[in-house]
C-alpha cells in the first residue's frame, strides 16, 4: 500500500521481514540503520542492523578445507532496541511483546519519502481485552551525520497499570545477515566496554578486530512522564530500564537519541567522548525531526525526480536509497560505491562496477559527491599500481571487488547453495572494471568542466588504466589484431573456454571496445594537458612518447569479434552449443541463477551461449549509437543500426537475467531502439527491489546500482541527456511507459537547471547567475544557448 511519498506495508509476514527491512533502511550516507522492528534480535526472520560507510574489518575462516580471509563491511552495535512488557493493576505481568507475539492484532510500517522518517504501529489485544498501541518513529539525521533518534509512544485502551521498558544499548552482534556466509567467521567487533550515566545516557566503546576502527555509540534515553531509572551494564551491552503509569489518554513516551563517532571521523578526536557529548547536548525529538526533514527537502530540489504514476512513487523510493547511501556527506568520506547500499552484507559491503550505473546520475545532481566517489579510486591508485606489477603488467590494474585499501577482495571460492559445493571464482578477472572508472571519470569532467580534477586526478586515472590495457593487449599477427586475453565480461557465467584448465576468455567484445576507447581518449586528454602537467605524468607514470605511439596504434586495431553478423560476446562465443531454454524453464520454472542449475546438474555455462546479463549489449548502454558508430570506425569495423539491431534480437534471446542490471539495461537499449519489449524490460528494472526479483535476496541488501540505474534510465536514456563537448546533448525518445518527466541538473558550474520533458517538447530553465550561457545540443545537432534567467520551450520531433 503506496501513496505518492510513502512506502507502506499494512501486515506482518515473517517471510518478507527482511525485505521490509531492507527497503525501509534510513542513512544519511554516513551511516544506515536497517528498518526493523526495535522489539526484535537477529533471528531468521529479523536482522536489526547499522553500517558504517568504509568500515571494512578482515577475518580468516576455514573454509572447504581452505584458509580464506574475507573483508566485510561491519555490523554495529545496534542502537534501537527497546522492549517492553505491560504491567496492570491487579493482574501479573504481561510478556514481552514483539510483532511476532499473538496478541498482534494490527500492523503497519511506513516509511515517509518526504520527511526521510520511519513508522512502525502495532496494535496489541490481549485475552482479557487489554489493549496497547504503538508506535515507533525513527530517523537518521540527514542533518547531523552523526546522530539518530527513535521516538515510541504508548497508548493504552482497556486497562491500567504501568509500562516497563528497556532501552538496550547492545553491542553483542555479528556478521551473520547472508545465510550464503554462514561458514564465514563473522565477529569483527571486540574490546568492548559499556556504561551508564545518572543523566539517562548509555555508552559503548569498541574496536573492529584487525582494521582497529575505534567505535563510540551513546543513547541518550529520555521518557515522558519522567521515571527513575534502573541501569545494568555488562562488557557489550548497556541497558536502562524504567517503569512508567499509564492508563488511557495518558501516552507513555520514550524517546532515543544515538550519536556515532569513529576513529574514521575527520577531525581525529576520542570517539567515546565525542559520541557522549553529541548524545547528550542532541535536540529533543521535535527539534531534529524539522532540521533532518530540512536537510531532505533540500537534497530532494537537487536530485528529486518528477514523473507520473506508479513509475513516479517507484523512483522516488530509489532516489531516496540512493542518496541515503551516497549523499552530500559522502564528499566528506574516504568511500566507494558499495553494491549493496549500506542496508545489509550481501557482497560483503564490497565496491564492484556498479559505480559505472551510479556516477552519471550523481554527476548531474550531486557533482562533489561524484568527485568524491572518484578519489576513493584516485587515494587506490597505489594498490592498483602494485596489483598490476604483481600481475606482471603495467599501469593500474583496479580490483574487481575493493573494500578499504583497495586490494582485491573478490573470494577464491563461492558457495553455490543449489549443490552445496564451494566452487573457484575467477570473477576477479573481471578488469573491465578499470574502464568503467576512467569512463565514470570522463563523464565527470564533461558534465562539470571540473579541470582540476580532470588534469589532476582524472588524468591519473585515464592514463594509468590506459596504461594497463596497452600492456594486456597482443599482437596478433593471423589477425593483423591486438588481443586481450585471459579476462572474464560482464556475463560472469563464463569464466573459462568448455574444459580448458586454465580460467578466462579471450577478446570479450565490451572489454575490448571499452578498452580502446580508454586508450583514445586518454590521449585526447593528454593533448590538453599543460605542459608542465604532461612532463610530470610522463615521470610520475613511467611513461614515454613510445607508449603514447602504441596507444594510438591499439587504438585503431583492437580485435573486436564477430560471428553470424552479429557482434561476439567473446572469441569463440558462437561456437558454443545451444542451450534447450523451453526445457530449462520448464523443468526449473526460474532460471535466472543459470549457473547454479547447471553446476548442480554436474553442467556449467561454460559450454553454452547462455548469459547471466547484458554483456555485448552493454556497449549501448555506455555508448551512443553515434559514438559506437565512430568507435568501430576508429577500429576499422562497419557498424550500423541493422548490424546493432540483429546483436540486440540475438543476446536477448540466449540472456536469463540473473542479474538486477540487465533487465535495466536491456531496457535502456530496447528504449533507445524503440523496441516493442522496452517497457516490459524497464517495469522490471523498476520492479526488481521492491517484489524481490531475484527470491530472497534484497533482504541481505538493496541493489544500488539498478537503483540509481533507474534514474539514470530516465534522464540520460529517455530523455536523452549526455553531456558532451560541445554541450548538453539531449535526444529523446517516445515512451508510453514514461511518458513525461521533470528534474533539476547541475552543468558546468550552473546549479538547479530545471528540465521538463513532455511528449514533442522540452523545456529548459536555467536560473539567474554570473555563469554564462548554457550551451544545448538539440536532435538533428541543432545548437542553442539559455542565457542564466531564462526558460525555453523547444519543440522535438515525436516519431
Amino acid at each position: 500500500m503506496n501513496t505518492s511519498w510513502s512506502w507502506e506495508y499494512r501486515h506482518y509476514d515473517p517471510k518478507t521481514e527482511r525485505l521490509v527491512e531492507s527497503l525501509c533502511t534510513l542513512g544519511n550516507g554516513r551511516f544506515a540503520t536497517r528498518g526493523s522492528a526495535p522489539e526484535t534480535t537477529a533471528d531468521a526472520v529479523h536482522y536489526p542492523a547499522t553500517y558504517l560507510a568504509g568500515c571494512y574489518d578482515r577475518l580468516t575462516s576455514r573454509v572447504a578445507g581452505r584458509t580464506v580471509s574475507n573483508e566485510d563491511l561491519v555490523r554495529l552495535p545496534d542502537w534501537t532496541a527497546l522492549r517492553y512488557r505491560c504491567l496492570p493493576d491487579g493482574a501479573p505481568p504481561g510478556a514481552w511483546l514483539t510483532p511476532d507475539h499473538p496478541t498482534l492484532r494490527h500492523h503497519r510500517v511506513s516509511l515517509d519519502l518526504h520527511g526521510g522518517t520511519l513508522t512502525r504501529r502495532m496494535f496489541f489485544v490481549d485475552a482479557e481485552g487489554r489493549r496497547l498501541g504503538v508506535t515507533h518513529t525513527r530517523l537518521v539525521h540527514m542533518g547531523d551525520p552523526h546522530l539518530a533518534a527513535q521516538r515510541t509512544v504508548f497508548r493504552a485502551s482497556g486497562w491500567s497499570g504501568r509500562i516497563e521498558v528497556r532501552s538496550v544499548l547492545d553491542g553483542e552482534v555479528v556478521n551473520a545477515g547472508v545465510d550464503r556466509y554462514a561458514a564465514l567467521a563473522g565477529r569483527h567487533l571486540v574490546g568492548h566496554r559499556a556504561g551508564a550515566g545518572a543523566d539517562g545516557t548509555a555508552w559503548l566503546s569498541c574496536r573492529t578486530s584487525t582494521s582497529a576502527v575505534r567505535i563510540g555509540l551513546a543513547v541518550r534515553t529520555s521518557t515522558r512522564p519522567l521515571a527513575a531509572v534502573d541501569r545494568a551494564c555488562t562488557a557489550t551491552a548497556a541497558t536502562q530500564t524504567s517503569v512508567l503509569p499509564i492508563r488511557r489518554g495518558r501516552p507513555v513516551v520514550v524517546v532515543k537519541t544515538a550519536a556515532l563517532f569513529t576513529s574514521l571521523d575527520r577531525p581525529h578526536a576520542d570517539p567515546l567522548r565525542s559520541s557522549i557529548g553529541r548524545a547528550e547536548h542532541a535536540p529533543d525529538f521535535p527539534a531534529l525531526l524539522a532540521t533532518h526533514e530540512a536537510a531532505w527537502q533540500r537534497i530532494r530540489s537537487e536530485g528529486g525526480l518528477r514523473t507520473p504514476g506508479e513509475t513516479g512513487r517507484i523512483l522516488r523510493l530509489h532516489a531516496f536509497h540512493v542518496l541515503q547511501t551516497v549523499s552530500p556527506h559522502t564528499a566528506e568520506l574516504d568511500t566507494g560505491v558499495p553494491a549493496r547500499g549500506l542496508h545489509g552484507e550481501a557482497y560483503r559491503g564490497h565496491v564492484f562496477w556498479d559505480e559505472l550505473f551510479v556516477l552519471p546520475y550523481l554527476a548531474l545532481h550531486f557533482p562533489e559527491t561524484a568527485r568524491a566517489l572518484l578519489m576513493y579510486r584516485h587515494r587506490r591508485l597505489p594498490a592498483a599500481r602494485e596489483a598490476a606489477r604483481r600481475a606482471g603488467a603495467r599501469g593500474a590494474m583496479f580490483p574487481w571487488q575493493s573494500g578499504s585499501s583497495g586490494a582485491e577482495e573478490t573470494q577464491s571460492l563461492h558457495l553455490n547453495p543449489s549443490s552445496g559445493r564451494w566452487l573457484p571464482d575467477h570473477s576477479r578477472l573481471q578488469h573491465h572494471v578499470g574502464s568503467a572508472i576512467a569512463w565514470n571519470a570522463w563523464q565527470y569532467g564533461l558534465a562539470t568542466g571540473d579541470t582540476g580534477f580532470m588534469y589532476g586526478p582524472g588524468a591519473e586515472l585515464l592514463l594509468d588504466v590506459a596504461h594497463f590495457w596497452s600492456g594486456a593487449a597482443t599482437w596478433d599477427p593471423g589477425l593483423g589484431r591486438y588481443r586481450i586475453r585471459g579476462v572474464v565480461g560482464p556475463d560472469e557465467y563464463h569464466d573459462a573456454y568448455p574444459d580448458a584448465a586454465t580460467p578466462g576468455i579471450d577478446d570479450n567484445a565490451y572489454t575490448n571496445v571499452t578498452a580502446a576507447w580508454v586508450l583514445a581518449r586518454a590521449l585526447d586528454l593528454h593533448r590538453e594537458l599543460p605542459a608542465a602537467r604532461k612532463a610530470e605524468l610522463f615521470v610520475r607514470l613511467g611513461l614515454g612518447a613510445d607508449d603514447l605511439t602504441g596507444w594510438e596504434e591499439i587504438s585503431h586495431r583492437m580485435y573486436v569479434p564477430f560471428h553470424q553478423g552479429v557482434i561476439s560476446q567473446f572469441h569463440g562465443y558462437g561456437d558454443l552449443a545451444e542451450l534447450d531454454w523451453d526445457t530449462y524453464r520448464a523443468r526449473y520454472h526460474d532460471i535466472r541463477r543459470l549457473d547454479r542449475i547447471l553446476e548442480a546438474e554436474g553442467d556449467t555455462p561454460n559450454r553454452y551461449q547462455a548469459s547471466k546479463q547484458a554483456d555485448a549489449l552493454m556497449l549501448g548502454f555506455v555508448f551512443r549509437p553515434a559514438e559506437l558508430a565512430r568507435l568501430f570506425s576508429r577500429l576499422g569495423y562497419d557498424f550500423d543500426d541493422e548490424l546493432w539491431a540483429r546483436t540486440v534480437e540475438y543476446y536477448l534471446r540466449r540472456t536469463c537475467h540473473g542479474s538486477t542490471l540487465s533487465s535495466l539495461v536491456h531496457g535502456w537499449v530496447l528504449a533507445r531502439q524503440q523496441g516493442p519489449d522496452a517497457w516490459r524490460y524497464c517495469r522490471e528494472a523498476l520492479l526488481g527491489d521492491i517484489t524481490d526479483v531475484q527470491g530472497g535476496t534484497t533482504g541481505e541488501g538493496i541493489h544500488l546500482g539498478a537503483m540509481a540505474g533507474t534514474l539514470d534510465l530516465v534522464e540520460r536514456g529517455i530523455v536523452g541527456l549526455d553531456p558532451a563537448a560541445d554541450g548538453l546533448r539531449v535526444d529523446p525518445v517516445p515512451f508510453s511507459g514514461i511518458p513525461g518527466s521533470s528534474f533539476s541538473v547541475s552543468y558546468l558550474g550552473h546549479r538547479d537547471i530545471r528540465i521538463r520533458f513532455r511528449p514533442g517538447r522540452l523545456g529548459i530553465r536555467v536560473p539567474p547567475s554570473l555563469l554564462g550561457p548554457v550551451p544545448l545540443v538539440l536532435p538533428g545537432n541543432r545548437h542553442e544557448w539559455i542565457a542564466p534567467g531564462q526558460e525555453r520551450w523547444f519543440h522535438l520531433p515525436t516519431g
